[in-house]
């Protein structure tokens, strides 16, 4: 999509907005009723300030006298003379466990930003630390699985009994549970939380599926809203089926990218100047590893979710493409099989983030239950996009025997709210630049900053200056870009440099850890 430039903003000119909301009518003016929080030291070596607690909530909102689940917070203390409050942050998912993230946003920001929040993390129901916790069918991504793109109606039928194996699976361990994995539910979370910690109102920062969650949040609570940032914007008019089929497209726009930066470097990795010929390897290689699983452990589907992560944020793409050239042109595919350990292999947190994920996906809105639509839907995706088609497919199959209704999406057009802050790389594939376009129409008092050119998901705190100055303002004053609705955006920021290529030393070292943002797909980061 062409956009017409904004004004680039490195340090940025902005203006103050009103960060509150009127009182909805219907808010009952007695004081709340407040369960006690016990705070306790939960130290890591990254995080030794960090301090944990746990939650009572009702399974069922509708019914909050019945059964209770348990949610895990986790929190970085102000230590500023006036508290600005609690700032919630959420990483993604749905699936993304988000107590480190409070340690993570209180080091990244200014020391005396951050000194004025006390910034919260919490395991959405469901997630990690959170009872119960989801795990439909431990194992279901061990490898080595099948091939992701069937050869024959048998292998796409064999495709389907898997996914339909994994929904009757969580029926069968969590089936009570179910009805209530959604985004509502865990938006009625959020506000205990609110409600616990003692706050009229809450400040928010999310990423990718955060965002959705954020806007849902704000839709239920706006007089709840203090200041909100949603970064790398879910389409609200996609969930959930329609956005996964966008990010077929653009992940495989993404993977085209990486690629071309393969051929630009030639002279390290010797797979050839022309991305043409050098996609055309990678595709050789993906056929070879069907043959010949990597190791016995990595084949098609293993290298696909290898090379997912890098579409996600490009310091992955030096171990990535040394992976490629030394299976391509050395024949040796141990750095390959070392990629897929140290990016993409599952463990019990991802069994979890993807149980999470379906069940929240699978129950948020309708998906079609036909799978002649799936079908035909996919091949022609593949058509055009055959990087990941099939493998996201696969992962959402399971939402078309879902053994619990649908709800219906919620309507987060919201003109209740000040002054909420959207950021979003126009190149990111797991959140497509659209979203945030459609967000900041549907929340009139937004403002979209856009990073040029960036294709990393996830913008702010990762060492963009220009975001995070922007970013920094908004948390310690409520101050926001100026609009400019005929821009697209409200103000741009270059993004960073794509990344040196890795020396031949470095090339069975495993990709640098990512900040800890998660997409759509929980521990496999894929994401909405």
């Amino acid at each position: 999509m062409q956009k017409r430039a904004g004004v680039l903003i490195a340090a940025g000119a902005l203006v103050a907005g009103a960060v509150t909301a009127a009182p909805s009518a219907a808010e009952p003016s007695a004081p709340e009723p407040r369960t006690p929080l016990r705070w306790s030291a939960c130290a890591t070596q990254q995080y030794p300030k960090l301090e944990c607690a746990t939650l009572p909530v009702p399974l069922d909102h509708a019914a909050p006298e019945g059964e209770r689940i348990t949610l895990a917070l986790s929190r970085i203390r102000h230590t500023a003379r006036t508290s600005q409050g609690p700032l919630l942050v959420n990483p993604g998912g749905p699936g993304g466990s988000g107590r480190t993230l409070a340690g993570f946003v209180a080091s990244s920001l200014p020391a005396s930003v951050a000194a004025q929040y006390d910034v919260i993390g919490f395991d959405p129901r469901g997630v990690g630390a959170s009872r119960p916790a989801l795990d439909c069918r431990p194992g279901h991504f061990a490898p080595v699985r099948p091939d992701s793109v069937p050869r024959d109606q048998r292998e796409e039928r064999a495709g389907l009994a898997r996914a339909a194996a994994f929904a009757r699976a969580c029926d069968g361990k969590h089936g009570r549970l179910l009805p209530f994995m959604d985004t509502v539910s865990t938006a009625r979370d959020l506000d205990a939380i609110r409600a616990a910690l003692g706050a009229p109102r809450i400040n928010y920062l999310g990423y990718s599926y955060g965002t959705y969650l954020g806007a849902v949040y704000a839709k239920l609570y706006p007089h709840r809203v203090r200041r909100a940032v949603l970064d790398s914007v879910v389409h609200p008019g996609g969930v959930w089926y329609d956005a996964n089929m966008a990010q077929n497209h653009a992940f495989d726009a993404r993977h085209k990218a990486f690629l071309a930066w393969v051929a630009r470097h030639d002279a390290v990795y010797r797979l050839g100047t022309d991305p043409a010929r050098v996609e055309a390897r990678w595709y050789a290689m993906r056929s070879a590893l069907r043959a010949e699983p990597a190791g016995g452990t990595v084949g098609p589907a293993e290298l696909e979710d290898t090379y997912l992560p890098g579409a996600y944020h490009d310091g992955h793409w030096p171990v990535l493409a040394a992976a490629f050239a030394a299976y391509a042109v050395d024949g040796d595919a141990g750095p390959l099989v070392d990629a897929y350990e140290s990016i993409a292999r599952p463990d019990a947190a991802s069994d979890n983030g993807y149980a999470v994920y379906t069940a929240v996906e699978c129950r948020d809105a309708r998906w079609p239950t036909s799978w002649d639509v799936w079908h035909r839907d996919h091949w022609a995706a593949h058509a055009k996009s055959p990087f990941s088609t099939w493998n996201n497919a696969w992962y959402n199959a399971p939402c078309a025997f879902w053994p619990v209704p649908p709800l219906t999406p919620v309507d987060v057009a919201n003109d209740a709210l000040g002054p909420v802050l959207l950021f979003q790389a126009d190149q990111d594939a797991a959140t497509p630049y659209e979203g945030a376009v459609a967000t900041r129409g549907l929340l009139p008092g937004s403002r979209l900053v856009v990073e040029r050119g960036g294709g990393n998901h996830g913008v702010t705190l990762r060492g963009n200056a220009c975001a995070d100055r922007i970013l920094a303002r908004y948390l310690a004053t409520g101050e926001v870009p100026p609009g400019d609705r005929g821009a697209g955006a409200d103000a741009w920021c270059p993004a960073a440099p794509e990344p040196e290529p890795a020396p031949a030393a470095a090339r069975r070292a495993p990709a640098p850890a990512p900040v800890p943002v998660h997409g759509a797909r929980g521990a496999l980061p894929r994401g909405n």
